[in-house]
């Protein structure tokens, strides 16, 4: 490395040092510019989850023309992937090999697969939305095509993640591993927050070509991002890999050791699930909603991704000071829930007062609110695992948190379809068919998951145990 990278290195990791949330999970052995440089991961899938969750939704919507419901269906299905985290995560843990590797030939195939379908994606796109030539064809090649790439992306994503994730935790001490962990999803964060004011950037002027080369550029970043983050990380153990063991648990076994270990884990998962669906469940509509009820452009609306990101890494933040000093996980995210509900407040009434500020506030809190929700049931599912079970309690954590947010993003554009469509034919509703009407109900039945989801931690507080060392 040259003088100057060398300097720019020392910069880069003391400034990392100063002001990163959980930047002092960095170690002798495991420095911070190692576990930077690891992190790049996570810098991909949230780069994925901007253009799925919020560029491609908006765009389909409003300047493809693609209905709402088929795009909730859409962007749900990389999610469907979600609930096999956990097997993926007790997969690598116990992988065979003869060369010694646990971690990365899950998470190389999972690069595979998120560059498969971002290739193919913006073609897909393209047909399914019936433009050009595509206009001949019958509309389930379209629906086939977007689909497949929507799956290949998001099984992709979840396998990176899910043993990245749980590689950091093989590299970190015991006592360090929660900040290593959480360090990972700040870095989730500012690659949402970088690629959501890249492509707002990038698409302020919308061509369908423009589409296609911003989706193709993001599946050549994830390959090289992630072939940066895994080299020289992992080290082989051949005698470890060769050959399986007969005393080796099954993943039925290792999960019902789990899910029976005590402290009412079943209601933590049962929590956690209500909680993301009541704080994803507008991803899908907050962009059309700025677009069509606000009358915000594609770029405008692209930053909001890139706001609701910014909330939630203070959220981390604040949580990550608070919780280093004592404070209970489980409440800690139960002032997540209570700050969600005055931001989806400011959310429905941005409506009314036709306020893009307001509505922008309301955003920022749903990011907070999630950031400080997310990092209190992370936390608490780290301090909560069993011994050597680490990689199992992310992957259950992973996989309860993506298959609700999944659902709940499908049910979310389902019902505004729905319910726009009812208050449009009937007429006794005719009256409230006004463009916000289906958004409205949305943000509503979110505010109804939140309490749901007080209720349901409320009996949590103050059973959080410390995971003994494995």
């Amino acid at each position: 490395m040259s003088t100057i990278g060398r300097k720019l290195m020392q910069v880069w990791t003391g400034f990392g040092t100063r002001y990163l949330p959980f930047a002092d999970a960095a170690t002798p052995e495991l420095p911070l510019s190692r576990l930077l440089r690891l992190s790049l991961f996570q810098i991909t899938v949230g780069m994925a989850v901007t253009l799925l969750v919020g560029t491609l939704n908006r765009v389909m919507i409003v300047e493809l023309g693609v209905p709402a419901t088929i795009v909730a269906v859409m962007v749900a299905l990389p999610l469907l992937f979600a609930p096999f985290r956990a097997l993926i995560g007790f997969k690598s843990d116990n992988h065979q090999s003869a060369l010694g590797w646990r971690r990365v030939p899950y998470i190389w195939k999972g690069t595979l697969l998120q560059f498969g379908g971002f290739a193919m994606m913006p073609f897909a796109l393209l047909v399914l939305s019936g433009g050009g030539e595509s206009g001949h064809l019958p509309p389930w090649i379209g629906q086939l095509g977007a689909a497949i790439a929507f799956l290949l992306v998001g099984a992709g994503m979840h396998t990176v993640q899910t043993v990245g994730l749980a590689l950091a935790t093989d590299l970190a001490e015991p006592e360090a591993r929660p900040k290593v962990v959480g360090l990972m999803y700040v870095m989730l964060l500012v690659g949402t927050i970088v690629s959501a004011f890249f492509f707002g950037w990038i698409l302020v002027d919308f061509t369908p070509g423009r589409l296609i080369q911003v989706i193709q550029g993001a599946a050549l970043t994830t390959m090289i991002l992630n072939v940066i983050a895994l080299w020289k990380q992992e080290s082989r153990f051949p005698r470890r890999g060769a050959q399986r063991r007969d005393d080796d648990p099954s993943f039925l076994e290792a999960w019902r050791h789990f899910v029976g270990s005590g402290d009412q884990v079943v209601r933590r998962l049962l929590t956690i699930g209500l909680g993301t669906a009541a704080f994803t469940m507008e991803d899908v509509l907050l962009e059309p909603y700025g677009g069509e009820v606000l009358g915000m452009a594609v770029g405008e609306t692209t930053r909001l991704t890139a706001t609701l990101a910014l909330g939630g890494l203070f959220g981390f933040g604040l949580a990550s000071r608070v919780l280093s000093r004592g404070m209970d996980p489980f409440r800690m995210a139960c002032y997540g829930a209570l700050v969600g509900i005055p931001a989806f407040v400011l959310v429905i009434i941005a409506a009314p007062l036709n306020s893009p500020l307001v509505f922008a506030a309301g955003v920022a809190l749903i990011g907070f609110g999630g950031g400080l929700f997310g990092h209190g049931t992370l936390t608490a599912t780290m301090n909560m695992a069993p011994p050597n079970q680490a990689g199992l309690a992310l992957g259950a954590w992973g996989a309860v948190q993506a298959t609700a947010a999944g659902l709940g993003m499908a049910l979310g554009g389902i019902l505004r379809d729905v319910v726009q469509a009812l208050v449009n034919d009937h007429p006794l509703t005719h009256w409230i068919s006004v463009p916000a009407t289906g958004y409205v109900v949305v943000y509503v039945i979110e505010l109804g998951l939140l309490f749901a989801t007080l209720a349901a931690m409320v009996p949590l507080i103050g059973r959080t145990l410390r995971r003994a060392p494995a």
